[in-house]
């Protein structure tokens, strides 16, 4: 039989074929890494010949994905390609399996259907790169597990909504990779019943959203909700008919929790969501970054944060589910939260700290729900001492305690910092360490980056939480970008979405004054106050001396932004899979690149030292402006492949209380309200100038 080797790199293998003359050489890049595999040799098994399977379960199958849904079921175990097993005395941790290949069979058995299904889809990536790379797949046993038994990742739609496909297509993917939980940040996107105020028009009805948990429970997906309560309430708040409820009447943020009406509404809204989510384990509360009074009750705000945690968690309980609660108000009111983000202090120093105000929690130790999971967010520095001390203090006084993580912060059109994997690296490999439970990904929809974006974040996670720190993030880039692409994209030359954080990270304020572009909005004059000054005409070379620095940045940065994009170009002729994907990075960088070619072109006007020259500077400028609505165009419709750009005409903006970027316009001006505002300031101060030049030039 003619086979091709299977391609290997990671153990630095190479097979040659008996009858090739030619050695290949590629990936063992599943993702997220089995625990354990030997490879021995080739198997006679490739894209064309594994086509059935044999169900020994007794009955449950697992939900094929795409790469395998062409299989049949065999008629007997002899005549099937792939085996099915379920044997719950496996020794391995519950949502284990193993995995062999041999000549004659391809037999996955797993501790329980998780993991039966989990072997699936390791098997399917080992056909995606047998069938891609036309080689056989190898003689092979894998034992694989995961390391923590919680791996979800958090949907945040408060500020826009995907097409619904969108989701169901997200979700077949977070099941290949082995997530196996979503915590969906509601807000007003689901069509609340009880309260059908608070429900935004274009919000999914309670079956939608049942439907969306029902495909991810048949792909042991556990899909909860989150549902905002004591503060980040404003999008409840800010209607008329909830500001009685508000903790402090000028302010949508927060509920009063002294008042009965505030749980009714609250319960209301979990019950609509519960039933959304009918499977779903879990009820985050939310409960984060509040302090309130109690309409000046004279209660302190740790008092009155735990009257309600202590309400909402009986709640949940009572309606059997576990609640979920952000940690950081108790702490921060207790005066111990500034040491979990000081990674600087030894431990005797955050010892001294806890020493001192301790006794502020203890006071008020038998208030703190039993049934609750308190959340531990720390998004940069979990390494920190601090943040290991609090997470002692949960466990030690017999309270739950989850870690989270970040793959999206405030970062404005894509995240950063490598996708924040080293964070993430850090809080899985410690809460496997402490026996935690499981981490969530938090992918807070702030500053509203398209959420393609958040995908090698997703990835980093779902590898670090499975497998522990078993490659180094290189390792992983590559491995996201064969999974994603293709195999032929895994080399590093390939890379280039670190590349892009500078640039991107230069576009946020290279036309304003300063970090401004989250402050436009609420500027009594925003083009006086947060838009950069223009070059005069009465005083040339002024103005590219005095801001020398930002345009050296523009001339390296358009310099890196076209290189990128020659690399994005040639990898979307390589990619055989996600397109759409590099689409999306593909307006991001060309967003990026177009602020520094605006700033030399300024430049270029600035430095003209002749009438004419000076016009045919001007005439580039506004040639720039009409580039710029063009490029908003394209952007705007690759984003609009998968994403509703605009909210209802009737949605009410709240108060905005954190200065999110995504909720400054109901259209999509938000986005791009830095380049507005700064071609209105363009046209309105050289309109005399556009105007002298052109006369000056009809005259000659």
């Amino acid at each position: 039989m003619v086979y091709k080797p299977f391609l290997l790199i990671s153990l630095s293998l190479v097979f040659l074929s008996c009858t090739e003359k030619t050695i290949k050489e590629g990936q063992f890049n599943l993702l997220p890494i089995p625990q354990q595999f030997e490879i021995t040799g080739v198997s006679d098994f490739n894209c064309s010949n594994v086509m059935s399977y044999f169900n020994k379960t007794g009955g449950w199958l697992p939900v094929f994905d795409q790469q395998l849904d062409h299989l049949n079921e065999a008629g007997s175990e002899k005549s099937a390609d792939i085996m099915l097993r379920l044997d719950n005395g496996l020794d391995l941790k519950p949502e284990g399996y193993t995995l062999t290949i041999n000549n004659e069979k391809i037999t996955i058995t797993g501790k329980d259907n998780a993991g039966l299904f989990y072997g699936m889809m390791s098997l399917s990536q080992l056909l995606e790169d047998a069938c891609e790379q036309e080689a056989n797949l190898p003689l092979t046993t894998i034992t694989d597990y995961p390391e923590l038994a919680y791996r979800a990742i958090h949907l945040d739609v408060k500020h826009h909504l995907e097409k619904t496909e969108y989701y169901y297509t997200l979700i077949d993917k977070l099941a290949r990779y082995k997530v196996n939980g979503i915590i969906v940040e509601m807000e007003d996107k689901l069509k609340f019943e009880r309260q059908p105020h608070v429900a935004s028009a274009d919000a999914l009805s309670i079956e939608e959203w049942k439907d969306l948990h029902d495909y991810a429970t048949a792909r042991h997906i556990d899909f909860s909700p989150l549902i905002q309560g004591l503060g980040h309430a404003s999008f409840i708040l800010k209607h008329p008919e909830y500001a009685e409820l508000r903790d402090n009447v000028e302010s949508d943020w927060a509920f009063n929790p002294l008042d009965p009406k505030t749980y009714q509404v609250q319960f209301d809204l979990y019950l609509d969501a519960m039933e959304a989510t009918p499977n779903g384990r879990y009820l985050h509360v939310g409960g984060d970054e509040v302090h309130t009074t109690g309409r000046d009750s004279g209660m302190s705000a740790l008092e009155l944060q735990l009257i309600w945690l202590g309400k909402v968690s009986e709640f949940a309980e009572k309606h059997k589910r576990i609640p979920i609660f952000w940690d950081d108000m108790p702490l921060k009111q207790a005066d111990v939260y500034d040491p979990m983000f000081e990674p600087e202090l030894t431990q005797q120093e955050v010892d001294s700290i806890w020493a001192k105000n301790e006794h502020k929690l203890t006071a008020f130790l038998d208030r703190f729900p039993k049934n609750c999971i308190y959340m531990r967010w720390n998004y940069r520095t979990p390494e920190a001492i601090g943040n290991t001390k609090a997470m002692e203090w949960f466990r030690g006084n017999d309270l739950k305690v989850m870690g989270a993580t970040a793959g999206q912060t405030r970062w404005v059109l894509m995240p950063q910092e490598e996708s924040n994997m080293e964070a993430i690296k850090t809080f899985a490999v410690n809460s496997i360490k402490s026996g935690t439970n499981g981490l969530l990904l938090t992918l807070w929809d702030d500053d509203s980056p398209h959420f393609e974006l958040y995908m090698r974040g997703i990835l980093a996670f779902s590898e670090y939480t499975w497998s522990g720190e078993k490659r180094n993030k290189d390792a992983i880039k590559s491995a996201y970008r064969q999974r994603e692409f293709s195999h032929a994209v895994a080399d590093s030359s390939f890379a280039f979405i670190d590349e892009l954080e500078q640039p991107v990270a230069f576009w946020k304020n290279a036309l304003l004054n300063g970090n401004k572009r989250n402050y436009l909005s609420s500027m009594e004059n925003p083009i006086q106050e947060g838009v950069m000054d223009l070059p005069q005409p009465d005083a040339q070379g002024a103005w590219s001396k005095k801001h020398a620095e930002r345009l050296t940045d523009a001339a390296k940065f358009l310099q890196r932004t076209d290189s990128i994009a020659k690399k994005i170009a040639f990898l979307q002729t390589k990619a055989v899979r996600n397109h759409y994907a590099l689409e999306v990075y593909e307006q991001v960088n060309l967003m990026a690149g177009f602020a520094p070619k605006l700033l030399l072109a300024l430049k270029h006007y600035d430095s003209s030292a002749t009438p004419n020259e000076r016009w045919e500077a001007l005439k580039h400028l506004n040639g720039l402006q009409e580039e710029f609505t063009s490029l908003r165009k394209t952007f705007e419709n690759v984003y609009a492949k998968t994403r509703i750009l605009e909210k209802p005409e009737t949605y009410i903006l709240d108060q905005d209380h954190h200065v999110h970027l995504a909720n400054q316009s109901v259209n999509f001006d938000w986005q791009f309200m830095g380049e507005m505002l700064f071609f209105e300031k363009l046209n309105k101060e050289l309109k005399n100038a556009i105007y002298m030049e052109n006369a000056d030039k009809s005259v000659k």
